[in-house]
């Protein structure tokens, strides 16, 4: 038989996004908050990522991940939000109920606002259609940190590393602290799009060698990996002895519980389509953090978070009662994507007042042409180069000129 209760907010995701989202409704008066997250413990990617680097931005120090999501998870709790771990939301039984197994069974929860948090993944060896054998020694980053941290099991002695954004330096960094020695990192890129400094210091440490241009074809091995094949752009192959492959980057939402409950997706980022407030096509359901683009920094996260958390509250303050509009926000290539990508009021503010756009190309001096229809909304120039794989960040000043009833609002980004 099936549970049922009603809170004021439900939060899906306690990760940094959704914890910061609970801890901002309890500090904006909202009784009954809950945050819900399938893994055993909240503070989600942070918990076993060991590095440094976390909380600058939105807790102004430096923290390591899994210090970082224990004041999450504390800070959660102090403020008075329930959090419930091993509970998966399975589907939606209303507009703003969910359905969920957890060690108590299967229960309803009715909400006031929800505020989606599920977060992002790294896309595994076979969505790439990498080809081969399929043994062990395979990995993505967030399976190699879990092993390596939380499970503390070897996994391997040589190992290439398939990326080189920054999120594959992560992967190094692991796989140092695991004595494993990286023999090479792989990007079919012309050059690393990690930090410049980031870069430099690990090519110091850790001498790492990157191929550029260069693309793993094909993985070599029957029990365990023995090898990886690579092909550089001109055509030229060989065979590079390894034990461990980790596949870095290449991100995805973990966009399902909203795409089972009918939310609009963005084409672009893959994620639930989202206006400057954060809200979805459905009044009272809100999203965040990397469910809405894959993948921006923990602490961006959280203060998305904090930002869907305050649109949230003014829902139950004054619900909407009828929809709002839905203009979208689209790209021209080589950009990929941008969030958030609607406009429902021209008043709304994004996160930090700025528009977060991605690229597939690196763009020197770029120059960013915002219009709709005829009219040229914006022109934006910068003199720091495009990089992929990395989030640039726009003024969005520009939102309170949109036409509501005009045409789609385009973004396309060339040199100068």
């Amino acid at each position: 038989m099936t549970a049922e209760r009603t809170v004021d907010a439900l939060v899906v995701g306690a990760g940094p996004a959704g914890l910061a989202a609970a801890i901002e409704l309890r500090r904006l008066g909202i009784d009954r908050v809950e945050v819900l997250d399938r893994e055993p413990e909240g503070g989600g990617i942070p918990r076993h990522s060991h590095h440094t680097g976390y909380g600058i931005r939105d807790l102004h120090r430096l923290m390591t991940g899994p210090r970082y999501a224990r004041h999450y998870v504390a800070a959660t709790l102090v403020a008075g939000a329930t959090l419930s771990t091993g509970v998966t939301a399975t589907g939606w039984a209303g507009p703003l109920t969910l359905d969920m197994v957890g060690p108590q069974g299967p229960t309803s929860i009715t909400a006031g606002a929800i505020v989606l948090a599920t977060g992002a993944r790294e896309r595994p060896r076979s969505a790439r259609l990498v080809p081969g054998s399929r043994p062990a020694g395979i990995y993505t980053t967030g399976a190699l940190q879990q092993e390596v941290y939380l499970h503390h099991q070897p996994v391997g002695a040589r190992a290439v590393i398939v990326g080189a954004e920054h999120v594959s330096y992560s992967a190094a960094v692991t796989l140092r602290h695991a004595g494993v020695t990286v023999v090479s990192m792989v990007t079919d890129l012309p050059r690393s799009q990690t930090y410049a400094g980031f870069r430099a210091g690990a090519a110091l440490r850790y001498r790492l060698p990157v191929l550029t241009s260069t693309r793993v074809t094909r993985i070599i091995g029957r029990a365990h990996v023995e090898a990886v094949e690579v092909t550089a752009a001109d055509g030229s192959a060989r065979i590079i002895e390894c034990d461990t492959v980790v596949f870095t980057g290449d991100w995805i939402p973990d966009h399902e519980l909203a795409r089972r409950g009918g939310l609009g997706i963005d084409s672009g980022t893959r994620g639930a389509a989202v206006s400057a407030a954060l809200g979805t096509n459905r009044p009272g359901v809100f999203a965040a953090g990397n469910l809405i683009h894959g993948v921006e920094t923990a602490d961006n996260a959280a203060i998305e978070g904090r930002h869907a958390a305050r649109s949230a509250a003014g829902h139950l303050h004054s619900p909407a009662s009828t929809p709002a509009p839905d203009l979208p926000i689209e790209v021209s290539a080589p950009l990929r994507w941008v969030t958030p990508n609607r406009v429902c009021s021209t008043t709304d503010v994004p996160p930090g007042a700025r528009m977060v756009v991605w690229s597939n190309e690196f763009v020197r001096s770029p120059q960013f042409d915002i219009s709709q229809g005829d009219s040229i909304l914006r022109a934006l120039c910068s003199s720091r180069t495009l990089i992929p794989n990395r989030p640039r960040y726009l003024d969005a000043s520009w939102l309170a000129d949109v036409q509501l009833s005009g045409p789609p609002v385009r973004i396309a980004a060339a040199p100068r």
